[in-house]
């Protein structure tokens, strides 16, 4: 098993190309097709987790946070990020972010929290625009099953909690190929007229390549007319943040202690009380001040994130209660998460490399501290 395996079921879980535009994810350090002797599991990649992973005998790190961010002009070892790089470079570890792909995951950093919290009916707080695309073809009518069930397979017509999901419009194609053309239907030189199917279908825009692989290879034309367009639809499978509830509704005290045990928080933040019970609870992990108006608009009671400025509370503006666990308690447990999944799937297609090759860190990366 090499790097680049663990890294295309990492991608399967949570697609870097639905990371944010500021971040910086995916292989950071190291070389792709190297073989994996271990995968040490982190928040962050410092220079203890690095030991860490020289310790157990662990090549690969896989990181929540990128260790780096910002372009690097001089690696002298005079910072944190470059005395870590060095090191893992020096002892050819390879390291691999996620971050922000992962809070956009459906199944990631913020449907981790709800579980946490016992919240049900999970919602996407914050649907990401940009991420659906739409396929449109025109295939001889004898082809459109099979170029139909080809785009299905390859994860095209996926809608919700639908599937195999197409709009299709029969009539007339025409079209006369030159002295280079091989036309599959028709005669060279020859106006030809056939009867076509126009296959519209949306897929998820990750899935781009394998679509059109699936199309140019199951489509009968020796030239194939397509488009693909980006639609401005949100996707309600990817995006930041998510909303549940409570089974039971919580007197918002009560409901911030709640909160605290279950995140392991050392302290809660939080705007004033509004005298009403908590049901409905928004969640962010990391930096979250920008939901909140996302939150008010839900109807959420409460919103859980951290690294709240003073000026944000004002927000609140007596309409939701703001809980600020800070920021590595809101992310810690992606960590246990990443090695359940990492474990099932190396048991699955890499047998060679046992699961339990897959580690969590003991370095708590926390760097605030509390009295």
């Amino acid at each position: 098993m090499t790097v680049q395996d663990v890294i295309n079921q990492l991608h399967n879980l949570a697609p870097l190309s639905y990371a944010e535009d500021f971040d910086n994810v995916g292989l950071l350090v190291g070389d792709k097709t190297q073989k994996v002797s271990g995968i040490l599991v982190t928040l962050d990649t410092l220079e203890a987790v690095v030991d860490e992973a020289i310790e157990n005998y662990c090549n690969l790190i896989v990181s929540f946070h990128p260790i780096i961010f910002k372009g690097l002009k001089k690696i002298t070892g005079k910072s944190y990020v470059e005395r870590v790089v060095i090191k893992a470079i020096q002892n050819n570890i390879a390291i691999f972010s996620i971050h922000t792909a992962l809070d956009n995951a459906i199944e990631g950093v913020n449907s981790i929290i709800c579980d946490q919290l016992g919240l049900t009916n999970k919602q996407i707080l914050i649907p990401q625009s940009g991420t659906i695309k739409k396929l449109q073809t025109y295939v001889p009518k004898a082809n459109a099953e099979a170029l139909r069930t080809a785009l299905f397979n390859a994860g095209a017509g996926s809608l919700g909690n639908y599937d195999s999901c197409s709009f299709n419009i029969e009539g007339k194609g025409t079209y006369m190929g030159n002295d280079a053309s091989n036309p599959t239907i028709g005669e060279k030189g020859k106006l030809h007229t056939e009867d076509e199917t126009l296959i519209s279908v949306t897929f998820n825009k990750h899935l781009e390549s394998q679509v059109l692989k699936a199309l140019f290879n199951t489509h009968p034309y020796e030239e194939v007319a397509y488009e693909v367009t980006t639609l401005d639809n949100t996707n309600q499978q990817i995006g930041m943040g998510m909303i549940g509830e409570l089974e039971t509704p919580m007197d918002e005290k009560d409901c911030l202690v709640y909160i605290k045990d279950k995140m392991n928080a050392s302290v809660v933040r939080h705007s004033q009380f509004l005298d009403k019970p908590v049901k409905k609870i928004a969640v962010l992990g990391g930096s979250g001040s920008f939901a909140i108006s996302a939150a008010k608009a839900k109807g959420a009671d409460i919103l859980v994130t951290a690294d709240l400025k003073y000026h944000d509370f004002f927000s609140a503006e007596n309409s939701i209660l703001l809980a600020d666990i800070g920021h590595y308690e809101s992310e810690q447990f992606t960590k246990s998460f990443l090695v359940d999944y990492l474990s099932k799937k190396i048991t699955s297609f890499a047998p060679a490399l046992q699961a339990s090759r897959v580690i969590l860190s003991k370095t708590n990366t926390n760097p605030v501290k509390y009295l």
